[in-house]
């Protein structure tokens, strides 16, 4: 048998942008990945019927970090974004992949969570960070910077020293999706993981909804938490508000706003200073 270093049976291993150190594509946890929140003794998902249990088994958001990041409960997702983590795209060739799934990140007491749909191919898939990497993240970290939230201008790879302050970040579905269009069932078998970050935020007072999906995702959510949803349920909206109740904790705010995707940038759908304007609401409403 050939076991050569040509054979397709040794992982190619390439090295990291910034620290050089040689990773396979996609990234094995524990093995030293900048920020990779796992070990190699992580429990894994590997059904759907795991994610509810390893989710609500999560203490704090460290350890839901760690068993969200090597999830491997969606056939679909776990093959194609493996696959573009091996395959890679020329702009990037020679860099290694992150190839799995992408946790929450940003300040664990922040009280905004921004609210996105699903990692990029070549953003977060290959960075290992949510809305890193690609010109959407460039948008919304630039907009963070401009607000005060942000260390950096820009997000450019796990491990580059970028910070959050009062923001964490997050997606509904933590595997990139082909076309960037997850199914309704791996939308659902992803919610445990969504569902207890929510829970984990012990400051939360406004969710930021990147488009339809986001605003969708987000008031599921908030009924399975038991939380008050107003019926009819509020449509999504550029600049769109509504309050959701809790029980036994402040009420948080939802507002809406259009997707950071190239889409929209570009035809100017989305320009800064709408983006900013949506930003400066919910820093007032995580104020008050």
């Amino acid at each position: 048998m050939d076991n050569g270093p040509d054979s397709p049976l040794v992982p190619q291993m390439l090295p990291h942008p910034l620290t050089g150190q040689l990773f396979t594509s996609p990234v094995a946890p524990g093995t030293g990945w900048p920020e990779d929140p796992a070990s190699a003794d992580t429990p894994v998902a590997r059904r759907a019927a795991a994610v509810p249990k390893l989710a609500r088994g999560a203490q704090d958001l460290a350890e839901l970090e760690a068993r969200q990041s090597v999830c491997a409960a969606c056939p679909r997702l776990v093959d194609w974004r493996e696959e573009v983590a091996r395959t890679g795209r020329r702009a990037y060739r020679g860099q290694p992949y992150w190839g799995r799934p992408i946790p929450g990140w940003g300040d664990r007491s922040g009280r905004i969570l921004v609210v996105g749909l699903a990692p990029a191919a070549h953003g977060g898939n290959r960075t290992g960070r949510v809305f890193t990497g690609d010109r959407s993240g460039d948008w919304i970290f630039a907009a963070l910077h401009r607000a005060g939230y942000a260390g950096q201008e820009r997000s450019e790879i796990a491990g580059d020293g970028q910070s959050l302050r009062d923001v964490r970040i997050a997606a509904p579905v933590r595997c990139a999706p082909p076309d960037n269009k997850p199914l309704p069932v791996e939308r659902d078998t992803c919610a445990p993981w969504f569902d207890r970050e929510i829970e984990l935020l012990p400051n939360l007072r406004v969710m930021l909804a990147l488009g339809a999906f986001a605003w969708d995702s987000t008031l599921r959510a908030a009924r399975r938490g038991g939380w008050t949803v107003p019926v009819p349920r509020p449509r999504f909206g550029h600049g769109a508000q509504v309050e959701l109740l809790r029980e036994d904790r402040p009420g948080v705010f939802l507002i809406g706003c259009y997707h950071v995707s190239q889409q929209n940038t570009f035809t100017g759908r989305l320009t800064e200073a709408m983006l900013d304007s949506v930003l400066a609401q919910a820093g007032v409403r995580a104020r008050s």
